[in-house]
């Protein structure tokens, strides 16, 4: 039988911010006795920046810029060389996560171009007011042939707590056209790259419909939006990448119509 090596968080949710001491044991388990060299542990925390299948082609004249950017780079020598009993051998480790220099430590994410390996901020909420009519809309070739509508609606902050919801309300209160559907749209605009130029992916990762058919005029409509655990972190921007946040309220008419206005988010964890 051969040698077993595996390292044990102590920390169920393996969640830990900057500051805080990560400990666990290395176990070794072995039916005999085995000579070794001494067990050096090493701990690194990485972002990683990488180019989607999109923009293969495109984009490759920064590739070989984007490099990984360490922010955490730690090692201990757990055990002097010698020699390991037979049976399963537990040796206790500790490291306090503080990054290198003036790095931050990011919040643990993966998306389409940013990978981060292993913040905290202050949140001023910002309520929008806002007013949806053929005149308001952008990148309309016809606005002739639009149906006469007007929709209002708040958004309660587009400064957001990752935690709590998007809330806010949305009110028709005219439409010549049926309506269908109206939906909130989340999407994730993903920017990185360097001097040479810029890769920016935009991905929608939730999707959640707030009124089915044709709502009564006037009638309030709760806007109301969980924002995904897994698929979200808070808003980044450093020198080399972004990770931002939209939200578009779509509104779906019968005759086919598509209306769509976009507000960008900021998310941050407090």
């Amino acid at each position: 039988m051969g040698t077993s090596l595996d390292i044990k968080i102590k920390r169920a949710n393996k969640v830990y911010h900057a500051g805080e001491m990560l400990s666990g044991v290395v176990v070794i388990s072995s039916k005999d006795a085995v000579q070794h060299q001494g067990v050096t542990l090493t701990m690194e925390g990485t972002v990683n920046l990488q180019l989607s299948a999109k923009s293969v082609g495109v984009f490759e004249a920064f590739y070989n810029s984007v490099k990984p950017i360490q922010i955490l780079n730690s090692t201990i020598d757990m055990v002097k060389p010698g020699k390991f009993p037979s049976g399963k051998t537990e040796i206790p480790f500790e490291f306090p996560l503080h990054v290198k220099g003036n790095k931050v430590l990011y919040e643990t994410y993966h998306g389409v171009f940013v990978n981060i390996q292993p913040q905290k901020g202050k949140l001023t909420p910002s309520p929008v007011d806002f007013t949806i009519t053929p005149e308001t809309l952008q990148n309309v070739k016809e606005r002739a042939l639009l149906p006469k509508f007007l929709i209002r609606g708040h958004l309660n902050s587009t400064n957001c707590v990752i935690t709590q919801p998007l809330t806010g309300e949305l009110v028709v209160e005219h439409s010549d056209a049926a309506i269908r559907s109206i939906e909130l749209q989340l999407v994730r605009v993903e920017t990185c790259g360097c001097a040479e130029g810029y890769a920016r992916d935009a991905t929608e990762i939730q999707n959640i419909q707030i009124a089915d058919g044709d709502v009564c005029r006037g009638l309030s409509v709760p806007i109301h939006m969980v924002f995904p655990r897994l698929f979200t972190c808070p808003t980044l921007e450093t020198t080399n990448f972004k990770v931002e946040f939209e939200v578009n309220i779509v509104v779906l008419l019968h005759a086919d119509h598509l209306i769509t206005e976009n507000f960008p988010l900021k998310l941050c964890r407090t």
